[in-house]
């Protein structure tokens, strides 16, 4: 484990897998990848919709591929420091090391599974987790012995935070051309917004308060989907600017795979608050929950999380040109990190084309739209919002599995 904190892991192991997936999920800095990955998306046992159980996941990605779903960083879940000090300054430099070191000493201690191909997975602030730790893992490799090194082959991200420019313009632009703002609202934050620095001036903060206000009726995360009418929110805030505040309540994620819930996550904090879950978990043995309810998000990471990077694009640029496997998708219907600012900022690679934009299928229906660039595919999905295996986990499945055998999503209308 890594030295300074002791992560939660739960994982799904099976030799017949010739892949091996190591699954980051994080809808913000600070939230649970069990409370939402395993337990909400693509695990092989979800949360029911009452929270009272368990129910069998017909389309978990264990379907194709060994899962670790890892707590990172430390503070978020039932994970835990033993250094207080570790949870005061975190930024995404402290995640990749800590998370390369577990991921070291987890291959010390299950050598058998060092030889398998190795992929990482994310969604939403994990499209800063995922191509910094694979750029980690590329360049200790390039000094490890080979039986030492990770066998890493690609990796995979959803609705993925990538560069503050394109992702920010692509906001504004989503919601002005799904009616979410008006006219005067969009050529407002057009005029007064420079979103190539950096920091808000205080008219541009204000201007795109206004744009997150437009969504306090209904849910940024997927803008056609019902919102959840609760007064609970893991992501309130009594500090920072209005709209930080309004940024960190909209990161609240409330979706359900099937039998559509909104309030889906309260069902999944009831069910891991429980005692005998928790016994059966092995987690809060050193029993640090004690006088609150454990939290699918953590406003203390949340709130001294320092995201002082303001680009990972280059990432790309480097990686793209080592031969690993890079795949980006997007559900359509985000409108926190919506497709507009997917598609700018992987244009902005400036690869070439390898094959153009065309729709792939699933069920004789248009599933989505993908494009193949030389080293990277763009995927979207048609009607998922921001957790695309919650919205629409058969489409989730053909694409983690396209992904993993290397082919293009189904082409043919069958």
């Amino acid at each position: 484990m890594a030295s300074r904190c002791t992560m939660q892991l739960r994982s799904l192991l099976n030799d017949k897998h010739t892949q091996f997936m190591f699954l980051l999920h994080l809808s913000c800095p600070g939230c649970s990848s069990v409370g939402y990955g395993a337990a909400s998306e693509m695990g092989p046992l979800l949360v029911n919709d009452n929270g009272t159980g368990l129910e069998f996941n017909k389309f978990a990605w264990t379907r194709e591929a060994n899962l670790l779903f890892l707590e990172s960083p430390a503070g978020v879940g039932f994970s835990y420091s033993n250094t207080t000090s570790d949870l005061d300054y975190i930024d995404d430099g402290f995640v990749a090391e800590d998370t390369y070191t577990f991921l070291k000493n987890w291959f010390n201690r299950f050598p058998q599974y060092r030889g398998h191909d190795f992929y990482i997975a994310g969604e939403s602030y994990a499209g800063h987790y995922v191509p910094q730790l694979a750029e980690l893992v590329y360049e200790r490799n390039r000094h490890l012995e080979m039986k030492q090194r990770i066998n890493l082959k690609g990796f995979i991200v959803g609705n993925a935070v990538t560069d503050d420019y394109y992702d920010e313009k692509g906001l504004v632009e989503f919601a002005w051309s799904h009616s979410v703002i008006s006219d005067q609202l969009y050529k407002h934050v057009t005029n007064v917004c420079n979103f190539r620095t950096i920091f808000f001036t205080g008219e541009c903060a204000h201007a795109m308060d206004l744009v997150y206000t437009q969504y306090d009726k209904i849910d940024i995360y997927n803008v056609y989907a019902p919102k959840c009418n609760t007064d609970q929110s893991a992501m309130s805030s009594s500090s920072g600017s209005t709209t930080e505040k309004t940024a960190k309540k909209n990161y609240k994620r409330l979706r359900m795979y099937s039998g559509y819930d909104p309030c889906y996550s309260i069902h999944i904090e009831d069910y891991l608050n429980r005692v005998d879950v928790q016994k059966s978990l092995h987690a809060n043995i050193s029993g640090w929950i004690k006088d609150r309810r454990w939290s699918i998000c953590s406003n203390s990471i949340f709130e001294n999380y320092n995201d002082n990077i303001f680009t990972v694009r280059p990432l790309y640029s480097k990686l793209v040109k080592t031969g690993l496997r890079v795949w980006v998708y997007s559900g359509d219907m985000d409108g926190r990190v919506p497709v507009i600012g997917s598609r700018y900022w992987v244009e902005a690679l400036d690869l070439p084309i390898k094959s153009q934009w065309q729709p792939w299928y699933l069920n004789n229906q248009v599933a989505g739209r993908f494009i193949e660039y030389e080293g990277l595919t763009l995927a979207t999905v048609r009607g998922a919002g921001h957790d695309v295996p919650q919205d629409k986990p058969a489409e989730a499945l053909v694409l983690i599995s396209s992904f993993l055998s290397d082919r293009q999503p189904p082409t043919r209308n069958s």
